[in-house]
């Protein structure tokens, strides 16, 4: 059901968004570029977007779970996760489908509940266990077939903020997460992770 991006209208979407209670995405390609590198010591190198960080920390506003599901195990990862405030981490997952089953399963959530974001093959076993599908806008093409809508930008570079934008437009939110999120910052209370 991908939808052309020239005309892409996510307002479409609204009315299946606003009832997303677990936003689950894959890391590479999706958080990062894609890209691996290692430094001389032979650790893993990964480059994350702020915009997807604030993003994923506002969405907490909404009390939308973020489960991240990777099939690598990297402590680069946690760490960015442990930053955001990432609960779900399931790392060295080989079957996506089935780890995004569970972890539905374990909030008592519906399929229609869990929205997924992915860029490559290992993602579509997700896809089945979720009822909003999203490619990011660099994913393979099998996987932009079977998405419901692909994001303008591309995996690490915005693109899960421009999901989180669209589910605080969908729930009607927006404005009211900015405000605050503003007053928390004032109020030395919110956490400002990026």
């Amino acid at each position: 059901m991908n939808v052309d991006q020239d005309s892409l209208d996510l307002t479409v979407f609204y009315p299946r968004l606003r009832v997303v209670r677990l936003l689950a995405m894959d890391v590479d390609g999706v958080l990062t570029d894609g890209r691996l590198g290692y430094d001389d010591s032979g650790a893993e190198l990964k480059s994350f977007h702020v915009h997807d960080g604030l993003g994923l920390a506002l969405l907490r506003f909404l009390e939308i779970k973020i489960a991240w599901i990777t099939g690598r195990a990297n402590p680069v990862v946690e760490r960015r996760a442990s930053e955001l405030g990432v609960t779900s981490l399931l790392l060295g997952v080989k079957d996506k489908g089935a780890a995004l089953h569970t972890l539905g399963q374990s909030f008592a959530l519906q399929r229609e509940q869990i929205a997924y974001i992915g860029d490559d093959w290992n993602d579509l076993p997700a896809f089945m266990q979720s009822g909003v599908k999203i490619a990011v806008a660099n994913a393979i093409r099998e996987v932009k077939a079977e998405s419901d809508f692909v994001t303008r930008l591309p995996g690490g570079s915005g693109a899960v903020r421009e999901v989180c934008e669209a589910l605080l437009e969908a729930h009607g939110m927006r404005e009211t997460v900015l405000r605050d999120y503003l007053a928390s910052l004032c109020a030395g209370s919110g956490r400002s992770a990026q």
